[in-house]
Formats: C-alpha cells, sequence, structure tokens
C-alpha cells in the first residue's frame, strides 16, 4: 500500500494538486486515503528522499520548494551530467536503439497533441534516459533522475503557459539525427544546450507568473 501512496502523493505534489510550502500531516493523510500510519509514514519518507518534501517535528512534513538558484544549479549539474553520459552511451547504442529512440519521441508529440501533460513528462524522460543507462553508470544517472523529479512540477507550470514543449520536440529530433550520424560530440552539446536552454526559459516564466524569487 505504501508504494501506491507514495505514487498517489508525489503526483499530487508534481502536478500542484499540493502545492509547495502545504504542510502534510500524518494523522489527517492516514484518515484521508483510509490507511495506517505506517503506510504514510513510509511514503513521506520516501519522498523526502526525492526530496519532495521537508520532514518536520510532530509527525509532519511540508512540500519543499525550490528557489530559482536552486532550480537554476539543479539544470546546470543536469547539463554537465547528461552529456557526460551520452558521450559513453552513444557507442554502446545500436541502431535498434536509436529506432526505439524515435517511437519514444512518436509517443511524445501524440501525449503533446492530446494535452496530456504526465504523459509529455513520462515521455520527455525516457527520452533523455534512453541516452544515459547505455553509459552503465547508475549512480550518476539515479542523481540525474532525482535532480529531474525535483523540478518536474515546476517543468509542468513551464508547459501550461509556454510553447517549451513544442521547442523541446524540435530539440529532440536534432539531438537524435546527431546520434544518428554518430557525432557523440556534436550530440552532447545539443543536449547541454537543449537543458540550458530548458533552464532559462522555466525561470523566466517562474519568476514572471508566480512571483517566485
Amino acid at each position: 500500500m505504501s508504494s501506491g501512496l507514495t505514487s498517489i502523493l508525489r503526483e499530487a505534489i508534481l502536478n500542484g494538486q499540493i502545492a509547495e510550502g502545504t504542510q502534510l500531516r500524518q494523522d489527517a493523510l492516514a484518515k484521508q486515503y483510509d490507511v495506517s500510519r505506517i503506510p504514510v509514514r513510509e511514503a513521506l519518507r520516501q519522498l523526502e528522499a526525492e526530496g519532495l518534501i521537508i520532514g518536520q517535528a510532530h509527525r509532519s512534513s511540508v512540500v519543499a520548494a525550490l528557489s530559482l538558484s536552486e532550480i537554476t544549479e539543479i539544470f546546470e549539474i543536469r547539463s554537465i551530467l547528461e552529456p557526460h553520459l551520452l558521450t559513453l552511451s552513444l557507442p554502446q547504442m545500436s541502431p535498434a536503439d536509436l529506432d526505439e529512440a524515435e517511437r519514444i519521441l512518436d509517443g511524445y508529440d501524440a501525449a503533446l497533441e492530446a494535452g496530456d501533460v504526465k504523459r509529455w513528462g513520462e515521455l520527455n524522460w525516457d527520452f533523455h534516459q534512453h541516452f544515459l543507462i547505455p553509459a552503465n553508470r547508475s549512480q550518476t544517472l539515479a542523481i540525474v533522475e532525482s535532480l529531474r523529479r525535483r523540478v518536474d512540477r515546476y517543468t509542468r507550470m513551464q508547459i501550461s503557459l509556454t510553447d517549451g514543449a513544442q521547442k523541446s520536440r524540435v530539440e529532440h529530433r536534432d539531438i537524435l539525427k546527431l546520434a544518428r550520424d554518430g557525432d557523440a560530440q556534436a550530440c552532447a552539446a545539443a543536449v547541454a544546450e537543449h537543458i540550458q536552454t530548458a533552464a532559462a526559459e522555466l525561470v523566466a516564466v517562474l519568476r514572471e507568473n508566480y512571483g517566485k524569487d
């Protein structure tokens, strides 16, 4: 039950249903979801490990908030780690692996056309991850995934207010083309630029529309 509750709470945080700064009390959550405090406690422990909430005294937690400088730093780290992993991965990838990347992008396009932000977010990460896994650097990949999860809710805000998803759609196709050409350095540079551009646009959106600083 705890894994299911973790997924429910995680999604509610990521889609903004539970806003940053919201207090989460174990007893209230147990009553709301009709479970004991044990799965609630385990779910909150997992979400805290993912950086989505901050534990407080008296069996409560609060949904974590990131400042613009923290968001920028997270993207900076990703723009270093992801290209590094890609340069290790690309020589290990077969034409079939690249065909699978294209299928992921086809699904991404369909989710975008359908306005399915949750599915879009999942496929966006699937595409990025597809180029990282063959590097066989599980610890680095875990760091990247943790960072990505921490800013995912803000990225969803950006999607709802801008054409950033459409721009990413084009950039992803360019990255795939460079991968097919076998140019690992150019492909890695394109990934770095893709992440940096997304960060700059996200910060601008959060500052303008949500008054974040």
